[in-house]
């Protein structure tokens, strides 16, 4: 057969308006010619047609993006290693070395505001800022909330030429930050997640591994996964997931659009796999920066149940089971398998068993679904919450309290775990005497708690089974 020609090059007037590379081979001319434009107009292929590229957006974002060098010093309270050393050895013993870590983060406020993750600057002493211009600054954390592993640090002193890091005399003698003198902080604009679709390109910046500038490329993953599916549990985020490089040294950079804004915070990746790195949404951010930038602690709802996902083949199941003490509707939804007492779902009437179908006029098909609704709802919002209970429905009204502190819910966590241990205590509701070997006699009530199962009984017994 004749080999393979090129096709000869035209030199006609009229452009193709496709990219060819933005259209995967498998498809035809007038395939992809008919293909619906994006509903952002914003993709890489637009954007190239525009004369625009990647480095356009990491140009404009990557200036304002930092590194984040802390320092901890060792604990007062270390004893000495050697006995000898309070005699013979430095002053105050041997203490340790100072611990050091690093981070990023990005300027999003000309007055030299600086959003990163609230566990790169945990327990830091000291904290230096090192910009891409490589100007370094001393800085100061304004505030961090745990629950959504957020910080936000204020540039205060610039360093002076030639020092050391952790070199006090250098901290001592360093200029204070003046916004009217030098070049101005570079700032960087911030977007909205919400405008984020699964399959959207998206860009990170950061240091990774002591490598400053460093720039990476994937696209959205998932959205709005939970902090419990993610394996940070107590955290009150849900999670842009993306496949974007993200190492050790990357947290609190930002997650970039093909437009050079930011909408999201990298924070973590999962350990045991590859590709796999989630980033805080920028709109969770933006909620809650005026308040750490003014050094307040921001207030978290709290609603007070444990949840678990319940499907219609699980629920069959257990129903199939004649020693169940209580039959669950065969839905899918979020079942509440505990409420805390002198709480929000305690008031409106949740009760354990109970099946959540619906919060807020949105359709809740598991526990995760649930947990983002509770999260992202406006303290003092109150909710509507439509639950199934055995047979019939029902509806209730859930407002949303203010959490002041974490240390408030693990209080009450503490006092729930407590009271639950009490009533898994076998008890005896009769009067008179107890049978041999303690077991009830004739005509009184033993009551088996659950998970307490008499060994002789070989298991099996229920909550409630009496």
């Amino acid at each position: 057969p004749p080999r393979w020609q090129p096709p000869a090059a035209s030199h006609a007037a009229t452009e193709d308006p496709v990219d060819r590379r933005a259209v995967p081979p498998s498809l035809s001319s007038q395939e992809s010619s008919q293909m619906p434009p994006s509903p952002r107009g914003s993709s890489f292929a637009t954007r190239r047609r525009a004369g625009l590229s990647v480095a356009d957006a990491v140009r404009k974002v990557g200036p304002s993006v930092v590194r984040i060098d802390t320092e901890t010093a060792p604990s007062p309270s270390r004893q000495p290693i050697d006995p000898f050393d309070e005699l013979f050895g430095p002053p105050g013993g041997r203490r340790g070395s100072v611990e050091r870590g690093q981070g990023s983060g990005v300027i999003f406020d000309k007055g030299g505001l600086i959003l990163t993750n609230a566990h790169v600057v945990e327990g830091a002493d000291t904290v230096h800022v090192t910009l891409t211009d490589g100007r370094r600054f001393l800085a100061t954390v304004r505030g961090t909330d745990e629950l959504t592993d957020l910080a936000v640090l204020q540039v205060a002193t610039q360093e002076q030429w030639g020092g050391g890091q952790g070199d006090t005399d250098v901290m001592d003698n360093a200029l204070r930050w003046n916004p009217q003198e030098g070049p101005a902080l570079p700032v960087a604009s911030l977007g909205n997640s919400e405008d984020l679709q699964v399959g959207d390109w998206v860009i990170a910046v950061g240091n990774p591994v002591g490598l400053d500038n460093t720039v990476t490329m994937g696209i959205v993953s998932s959205l709005k996964r939970s902090a419990e599916e993610v394996g940070i549990r107590g955290k009150k985020v849900s999670f842009i997931q993306t496949d974007a490089a993200i190492n050790p040294g990357n947290s609190g950079g930002p997650l970039v659009n093909d437009e050079g804004e930011v909408i999201g915070v990298n924070t973590c990746i999962r350990a045991n796999a590859e590709g796999i790195g989630f980033a805080i949404p920028i709109n969770k951010a933006k909620s809650i920066l005026p308040v750490l930038a003014s050094g307040r602690r921001p207030n978290h709802g709290f609603v007070g149940i444990l949840m678990t996902t319940l499907t219609p083949d699980a629920a069959r199941q257990h129903n199939a089971d004649p020693n169940t003490p209580v039959l669950l509707p065969e839905v899918h939804g979020a079942m509440v398998g505990g409420v805390l007492p002198r709480t929000p779902a305690a008031d409106g009437g949740l009760r354990i068993f109970d099946v959540v179908t619906s919060i807020g006029g949105t359709t809740v098909k598991d526990a995760n679904d649930a947990k983002v609704l509770f999260d992202e709802s406006p303290v003092g919002e109150a909710l509507e919450v439509k639950v199934i209970r055995g047979r019939d429905s029902d509806e209730m009204m859930m407002r949303i309290v203010p959490e002041d502190t974490v240390e408030r819910q693990r209080e009450l966590g503490r006092k729930a775990e407590q009271e639950q241990q009490q009533r898994e205590q076998p008890q005896f509701h009769e009067e008179g005497q107890q049978g041999e070997g303690g077991v009830p006699g004739e005509g009184q009530i033993f009551i088996l708690p659950f998970p307490f199962v008499p060994e002789e009984e070989g298991g099996g017994a229920r909550r409630f089974a009496f």
